[in-house]
């Protein structure tokens, strides 16, 4: 790719972007949200095309303007956002075919559905993927959905392939899995071009690293060749700083409390308290139950029972409503999806959960409040944004994280519930985040942190709760833990 760029309304996202990989390599592509890496690869795999400058693949010009003109050269991409790339309501077979299935409608009207699984069942197995052909996309997890995006992208003839955060929803076990193929691949010599966050992953599996800031290329060499601290220096233009906020906090008494919680087939008789300013961590592998337990608590389950407390006094929660109602918050795991509205201005979504308080007699908004709410919240989290006017779509994914967390700021809630929010967001913005949730704790908020980063959980809580099998595995005292401890009981380890 040479001297690329592309602008959008009030943004010029790439400028000069030179970009080169090679067949048979794993080329990590990096840089902070809002460097434009995702935006060069919508690109080369022909969602954009208004952009200026060249593609030249084995030595020919190539025109990428659509999708299908990236499929036919062999172009695949998995984007970081599954459940926009998938059809819930279709088959996970469906789903791997669904490309192949609508060429083929172009020269039969009959879809041979026996050969279409039995095809899909053998992509699945080759990848060693456990997931039934003939099972709804709706009723997978996030981690299966991913590896049922992948199974597609390499079910055609694959030269390259893009993987934009492919990690961020898998476990150890399942990166593992995906790391066995992305080598396997390399080995058929399919160039993979590898989008991540996470430093050591890129470092275990990539050849080259290419880095970009702020719409520009600023280095690319062999991945040896620059050590970890060095590229973070590239991604943000300084050196890191400290990443975990160390303010001395006053904890109060037990504010919050969750008292057998029940979801059938999800969590299990869950027990767990916050004191006023206390951040509690909830660390527990993908499908330990940790996104579940803070959608019942947040009242977005209909099937779960059990008992909420908030300052001594019972709730009845059936509903989100409800429970923002009485004070408490959740920032979801899938940010486009339950935490923005992505076709919405930044102002419409970091006033979405407080109109009122814009409003005139119930009725009229006002405009002009609004807009500098929004200003006040796009600058205290450091939001890159041309405006309070642009949509959250054209957004990179750690600054739709922030809008997401920022409307739960004018809310003023008295129980915050983090899940997994610094999923897909670099190292500065991670920074930030972990900061805002610092300073919730000290304004006396109640914070309940889940992640699957132990590092993260022991870096910014000052208790733990470890889940396994849906259910509370082990209650910690962070101080006087560890991330081998934690992982100990991630695993089911240590359990009698």
């Amino acid at each position: 790719m040479k001297r690329i760029s592309i602008s959008f309304p009030g943004v010029k996202a790439l400028t000069d972007v030179d970009f080169r990989t090679t067949a048979g390599t794993a080329h990590a592509l990096i840089g902070a949200n809002g460097a434009g890496k995702s935006t060069l690869m919508k690109i080369l795999s022909g969602a954009y095309n208004h952009y200026e400058g060249e593609i030249w693949m084995n030595g020919d010009k190539v025109d990428i303007r659509s999708p299908k003109e990236a499929k036919d050269l062999g172009i695949q991409i998995v984007y970081q956002e599954v459940d926009t790339a998938l059809i819930p309501n279709l088959t996970v077979g469906e789903n791997i075919m669904l490309d192949r299935t609508v060429h083929d409608m172009g020269k039969r009207q009959l879809i041979r559905w026996k050969e279409l699984h039995q095809e899909a069942e053998s992509i699945l197995a080759r990848m060693n993927i456990q997931v039934p052909s003939r099972k709804l996309v709706s009723e997978l997890t996030l981690a299966e959905k991913q590896m049922v995006l992948i199974a597609r992208a390499v079910s055609k003839q694959c030269r390259i392939l893009v993987l934009d955060e492919p990690t961020a929803p898998l476990s150890h076990s399942e990166t593992e899995q995906l790391f066995k193929l992305v080598i396997k691949l390399k080995q058929d010599g399919v160039g993979i071009i590898f989008i991540s966050h996470r430093l050591p992953e890129l470092y275990a599996i990539c050849d080259d690293i290419t880095i970009m800031r702020d719409g520009l290329l600023v280095k690319s060499d062999r991945i040896t060749n620059i050590d970890q601290p060095k590229v973070v220096e590239y991604m943000l233009g300084s050196k890191m700083e400290q990443q975990f906020p160390h303010a001395k906090r006053d904890i109060g008494d037990v504010w919050f409390e969750v008292k057998n919680m029940q979801d059938p087939g999800k969590i299990n008789d869950v027990n767990l308290h916050i004191r006023q300013g206390e951040i509690v961590g909830l660390a527990g592998l993908v499908g330990a139950g940790k996104t579940e337990l803070c959608r019942a608590i947040f009242g977005a389950s209909e099937t779960s029972t059990g008992e909420i407390t908030l300052k001594g006094k019972k709730l009845r929660i059936r509903s989100p409503y409800d429970a923002v109602s009485h004070g408490i918050a959740l920032v979801p795991e899938e940010r486009r999806r339950q935490g923005v509205f992505v076709d919405e201005p930044v102002s419409v979504n970091v006033t979405a959960a407080v109109l009122s308080r814009f409003s005139k007699w119930g009725t009229w908004l006002n405009f002009g409040k609004e807009k500098q709410a929004a200003r006040e919240i796009i600058e205290s989290l450091g939001v890159k944004t041309p405006n309070e006017r642009a949509r959250v779509k054209n957004l990179s994914g750690g600054n739709q994280q922030k809008v997401a967390i920022g409307k739960w700021l004018l809310v003023d809630a008295d129980v915050y519930i983090f899940d997994e929010p610094t999923k897909g967001v670099d190292v500065g913005a991670k920074r930030d985040i972990f900061r805002l949730v610092a300073e919730l704790a000290e304004r006396g908020k109640c914070v309940l942190y889940a992640s699957s980063e132990l590092s993260e959980i022991v870096g910014i809580t000052d208790r733990v709760y470890v889940m396994y099998d849906g259910r509370i595995a082990k209650e910690l005292t962070t101080r006087t833990s560890n991330e081998e401890e934690i992982l100990l009981y991630c695993t089911g380890g240590g359990l009698t």
